[in-house]
């Protein structure tokens, strides 16, 4: 009878065992990356408290340190299924959390002009981007990426707009080097303007929020002038976050209709659902009082994700293939910068 029993019991957990490991294996093949690109980031945040890097955000830290990894230590093949993983379904995920950032009732802070000012800037910056890459030679999904990231919301509107475009990740690092310099850049030259140009508190923290790259260097910015100028820049740097989620499709929809009238219906990319799932999220989060802690945690976590999405772009980019592409695009950043810059404080200007 004993002998029954622990037979049928072996056969049990042989079949749990058999049923089990096929579905396992895929999961268990994505660790070592995750974990890869975890610790990265872990030690982005950690740079962070270095007082001569706190400037820059743990995102553009953790893709330098893959890149570095990468090219002076290599990548074992059994990473990369894992950093596909973070680059691609972290990453989606970590953009719809984003949308706990913002509440329709911050946006109302802007004012409907400030909300003119800051789309209008960002649709001007996007079309003369492309139109200023196509002129110099740019390579089209190069010059996507560099537009989306000058005229939104930096790095992360980078890789998020990369989803559509599907550009290599050299192609990626490039643009996020790009808008980290810049928005570097006028991180440090904006708080020396305001006299010199002869603007409030109010229309200096619109022109930061309207034109430089990274909410962490809106704040660091617009902060220096005084609060009421780090809240407005702040909060007009949220609308333009808002409105990644409609570029984004846009853009979708504009490549879907593109490849369909070229005949390869096969080819089509599939809608950006996480752009959907982030105006979805917004929305709750401006009609449901979600609890400050809660909230909190979602948007650290949003950025932790995205976090490790760079660490993995980072441990996937060749350097050499930067080098190769020269200087054209980096001009194309510094011409887009320039232009955000001064359109926005044009228009600010010409409109009180």
């Amino acid at each position: 009878m004993t002998m029954t029993t622990d037979s049928s019991n072996f056969s049990a957990k042989s079949s749990l065992r058999d049923t089990l490991l096929p579905h396992l294996r895929p999961a268990l093949t994505i660790v070592p990356g995750i974990a890869l690109a975890t610790i990265i980031a872990f030690g982005a945040n950690l740079m962070r408290g270095i007082p001569q890097i706190a400037t820059f955000s743990p995102m553009i830290l953790a893709i330098a340190i893959g890149i570095a990894v990468r090219n002076l230590v290599g990548t074992p093949s059994s990473v990369r299924p894992g950093i596909a993983f973070s680059m691609r379904r972290l990453l989606r995920f970590a953009i719809v959390l984003l949308g706990f950032q913002i509440t329709l009732t911050q946006l109302a802070a802007v004012g409907a002009k400030g909300l003119f000012i800051v789309a209008g800037t960002l649709v001007a910056t996007f079309v003369f981007t492309l139109a200023a890459g196509r002129a110099l030679g740019v390579e089209r999904k190069l010059t996507e990426l560099i537009a989306a990231g000058t005229s939104i919301c930096g790095a992360s509107a980078v890789v998020a707009t990369n989803s559509v475009t599907e550009a290599s990740d050299e192609d990626v690092a490039y643009a996020i080097a790009c808008v980290t310099i810049f928005g570097s850049i006028a991180m440090f030259v904006y708080p020396l303007l305001p006299r010199l140009l002869h603007l409030d508190s109010h229309a200096y923290g619109l022109w930061s929020g309207a034109s430089i790259h990274e909410i962490a260097q809106v704040a660091a910015a617009s902060f220096q002038n005084s609060q009421r100028a780090g809240e407005i820049g702040t909060v007009s740097k949220l609308a333009r976050v808002l409105l990644l989620a409609p570029v984004v499709l846009t853009l979708s929809l504009v490549t879907r209709f593109t490849v369909q009238r070229t005949r390869e219906q096969s080819a089509r990319p599939p809608l950006p659902w996480f752009a959907l799932g982030f105006v979805a999220v917004v929305a709750v989060n401006s009609v449901i009082t979600i609890p400050g802690g809660a909230k909190s945690a979602m948007i650290s976590l949003a950025t932790f994700l995205l976090t490790i999405a760079l660490a993995a772009m980072g441990l996937e980019t060749d350097v050499s293939k930067l080098y190769a592409a020269g200087l054209r695009p980096a001009i194309l950043g510094a011409l887009a910068f320039l232009f955000i810059a001064s359109f926005s404080l044009v228009v600010i200007k010409l409109m009180g």
